[in-house]
């Protein structure tokens, strides 16, 4: 395996992405690339000639959302019919979350404020392909939920945000009041790291502790099973 940071990688040097695809496609069985835009991403997969993984970008965490969705049916042995809610940002966990509980039969509803729903064109898919709700009340959006979801409010890249988000994000909360609206024996996820106090509680965070940490356990598994589809 080869790591490459910023400083390491010669894309971090102006080196066009289209090189960078072209040597490590003779160096190596596969790329995970973890940036900032998806178009970086896109247009490393264009070049390379080995699979490329989409480690995370602003737009998407689809390796996440297969350990979340691994977690979800290992504690309720299903997916298809769960109500999956998620609170917070509708950043790119909120979008691959979207995309991932459609593909599997979930119903998937989203609590955040106006200015951050997620992206349009994932939202207009999901009223297309399943059942899909996106609102401001997190009392409805978590009512009769399976599975209860957030994230922190400001992301990597966003830390200069952060008073503004603060603010905006003061009523999503995962909290026990909101817990009261899923079901009784509702799961709570968390991708982490967890900022206490702000888009959970601790009360809530140590509650559900299991699985969020059999959650992040499975980033483990789910990303060796990525390998081997991919690469064998």
């Amino acid at each position: 395996a080869l790591f490459l940071s910023g400083k390491e990688s010669q894309i971090g040097r102006g080196e066009p992405i289209e090189d960078t695809a072209r040597v490590l496609s003779r160096y190596c069985d596969g790329i995970m690339i973890r940036t900032y835009g998806q178009d970086e991403v896109e247009e490393l997969a264009k070049y390379a000639s080995i699979p490329v993984i989409n480690g995370l970008t602003d737009f998407a965490h689809p390796c996440q959302v297969l350990a979340d969705l691994m977690t979800v049916r290992e504690r309720m042995t299903r997916l298809e019919g769960l109500k999956l809610c998620f609170v917070g940002d509708g950043n790119n966990m909120a979008n691959s979350l979207i995309v991932g509980g459609i593909k599997t039969g979930m119903e998937v509803s989203i609590a955040c404020p106006a200015a951050y729903r997620p992206d349009a064109q994932i939202m207009q898919w999901a009223s297309q392909n399943g059942t899909f709700t996106c609102t401001e009340s997190v009392e409805e959006a978590a009512a009769g939920a399976d599975v209860v979801y957030t994230d922190v409010w400001a992301s990597m890249g966003q830390e200069e945000e952060s008073r503004q988000r603060m603010a905006a994000f003061a009523g999503y909360q995962v909290n026990s009041a909101l817990m009261r609206a899923a079901k009784p024996d509702a799961m709570v996820l968390h991708c982490l790291p967890a900022h206490s106090g702000e888009e959970i509680t601790e009360e809530v965070l140590e509650a559900h502790a299991q699985e969020i940490f059999d959650e992040a356990e499975n980033r483990l598994h789910a990303q060796k099973a990525v390998l081997v589809r991919l690469m064998s």
